[in-house]
């Protein structure tokens, strides 16, 4: 008896490894994924000037990527604001009244007329593009719709180049985690049993068996470091403490280059 509908698994042709730099830009979900990728010391920064929901916000930030080797970048919403005064697109409202802006759709073109210029700008960069799985209930719950359909088909048209690849997280959340004990208490975010799931998909994606080893390693790191002493006054919790910053420096010299220092 089958109980899910399963995404079919990504192949990608190259991989991420720790001697990459990652960037991250875009939706709060790639804050998540950013943040599974800290826990495991990866070379990554996650959206560096704040969250970022649509495609505009995002190509207007991705200057960023000249120090970096990999770009994910998650396109949240094709609603866009624009500001009456000046007539760009705004990143965030900041609370201001909705009369100084106009609110449109983008459509396919104009994501795909955005981008294309980016993607041969940074012909030598490596790009992995996700749609938020993240519902804009604000939107409205078809709007929300007709805005993911539009982010889908314009990643497709991106995707064709063979530096770029889709990593199916919208799917894996909406059609194999169709269930809303997958989801946060208010019933749009994932649940951080829905992340750990997508994280392992994106693992299994990008990862090879040497850097999971690695990983492995070096998340014993984190795991020590925020393990919670009871007695932190204790001879034996200072040692453990000594312990994990002798494992710290050793994995410093083995890792060099890595965001191995005390957080």
């Amino acid at each position: 008896m089958k109980l899910q509908t399963p995404v079919d698994s990504v192949s990608s042709p190259w991989k991420i490894g720790y001697d990459h730099r990652v960037l991250m830009l875009g939706s709060c979900f790639v804050d998540a994924i950013a943040r599974k990728m800290g826990e495991y010391y990866f070379r990554v920064v996650s959206n560096p000037t704040g969250t970022l929901y649509n495609p505009v916000s995002v190509a207007r930030h991705i200057d960023l990527l000249e120090d970096a080797d990999v770009a994910v970048v998650t396109f949240g919403t094709a609603w866009v604001y624009e500001d009456k005064a000046t007539g760009l697109v705004v990143d965030n409202c900041r609370k201001r009244p909705a009369s100084d802006f106009i609110r449109r759709r983008l459509t396919v073109e104009d994501i795909v007329t955005l981008w294309q210029p980016i993607l041969e700008r940074y012909k030598d960069k490596r790009f992995l593009f996700t749609v938020s799985p993240i519902r804009h209930v604000k939107d409205g719950l078809h709007e929300n719709q007709l805005s993911k359909a539009i982010l889908l088909l314009a990643v497709e048209a991106l995707t064709q180049r063979p530096n770029c690849l889709y990593f199916p997280s919208y799917e894996i959340l909406l059609d194999e985690l169709r269930d809303y004990r997958f989801y946060a208490d208010d019933l749009v975010h994932p649940s951080t049993m829905a992340v750990s799931y997508i994280w392992e998909r994106f693992t299994d994606t990008f990862f090879t068996p040497q850097t999971r080893l690695e990983m492995d390693t070096l998340h014993s790191l984190w795991l020590d470091r925020h393990h919670t002493l009871l007695h932190p006054d204790t001879p034996e919790a200072q040692a453990f403490l000594r312990h994990v910053e002798d494992k710290a420096a050793q994995l410093a010299r083995r890792y060099p280059g890595l965001p191995l220092t005390n957080e």
